[in-house]
């Protein structure tokens, strides 16, 4: 298996894909944004009466509110998401002073037949601008360490920062294609980026990361095996040693929230889109991209790239 040879064909395939992500980014809206960071209401809902979830979603559209997800708990309970809702004003004794939208929603609820809501969360725009940016701190924060890390762990063979560095570029190679099939779900079937969908992420960048790591480790095994070897040499080698279990890993994982998304509410299926993108994705790039990159930087191909850019040629000379 010479992966090695074909390395410009697996780069052109990953330039497309991350091409075609930042595309449809630009392209608005960028990402649908569910309550976590645009704001609005979750609530639990007892009913006295039978009740589907059509009728639930039917009821709270007739009152403004089309982009509501409601989801069956058993027992005639529901789970409800809606979008931007105006809080009634409230005294000191907790008695309703102006009614706005969160009351036109009680009564649409309890005419469907006697509504009980046990637990009503609110979560206002300022904070959800504020878990916008507390996430992608996480994500440039994890990409920081796992960058040290990277060196620090691989620091006994030549050039350990190239291996960070191709970690790192990986990683960020997946979550572009990540958010770039987001983008596209949004527009077309409306899902949403919540917090389980920063979960899903960064459980792609654990599990992409780890998957890499497995490649570089056998590289770094075989550079002590092979003494004098070329680096693209070993990258075939260990490739060739570590593609059966990283394809067995990744298609046991893939089976697994496949059979989730057939059964899973809404509520989580942000998380298990983002697993299922992220395992193929971080799989294909752990193999085809991380490992190819040591390959070109070592042999001055990256080096080159570079040079052939007008401005950066001329600061290079200068």
């Amino acid at each position: 298996m010479g992966v090695v040879r074909y390395r410009k064909w697996f780069f052109l395939v990953s330039g497309l894909l991350v091409l075609a992500s930042i595309v449809t980014l630009f392209w608005p809206p960028a990402l649908k944004p569910g309550i976590d960071f645009s704001g609005g209401a979750a609530l639990t809902v007892d009913f006295a009466e039978p009740v589907t979830g059509a009728q639930v979603s039917a009821a709270l559209d007739r009152i403004g509110h089309p982009e509501a997800i409601v989801q069956g708990g058993g027992n005639n309970r529901f789970f409800i998401r809606l979008g931007s809702l105006e809080l009634d004003e409230l005294d000191d004794e907790g008695n309703v002073v102006v009614a706005r939208d969160e009351t036109l929603v009680r009564q649409a609820l309890d005419d469907l037949g006697g509504a009980q809501i046990g637990t009503f969360d609110f979560v206002s725009g300022v904070i959800g601008a504020e878990n916008v940016r507390n996430a992608m701190t996480a994500v440039l924060v994890a990409s920081l360490v796992i960058l040290i890390y990277v060196t620090w762990a691989f620091r006994r063979v030549p050039s350990p920062f190239r291996y960070g560095t191709a970690a790192v570029i990986a990683l960020a190679h997946d979550v572009l294609i990540v958010l770039g099939v987001f983008s596209i779900l949004g527009k077309l079937i409306g899902l949403e980026v919540n917090a389980m969908f920063i979960t899903g992420v960064l459980a792609t960048i654990g599990y992409s990361v780890n998957d890499t790591i497995v490649v570089f480790d056998r590289v770094r095994e075989n550079v002590a095996r092979y003494p004098g070897a070329a680096i693209a040499e070993l990258v075939n080698i260990s490739v060739r040693e570590t593609v059966g279990r990283s394809l067995n890993t990744s298609i046991t994982l893939l089976v697994v929230v496949a059979s989730l998304l057939l059964f899973a509410g809404p509520s989580i299926k942000p998380l298990l889109y983002v697993l299922l993108t992220g395992v193929i994705v971080g799989t294909y790039s752990s193999i085809f991209i991380a490992s190819l990159i040591l390959v070109s930087w070592e042999q001055g191909e990256i080096g080159a790239m570079f040079r052939r850019i007008p401005l950066l040629g001329r600061r290079a000379r200068a």
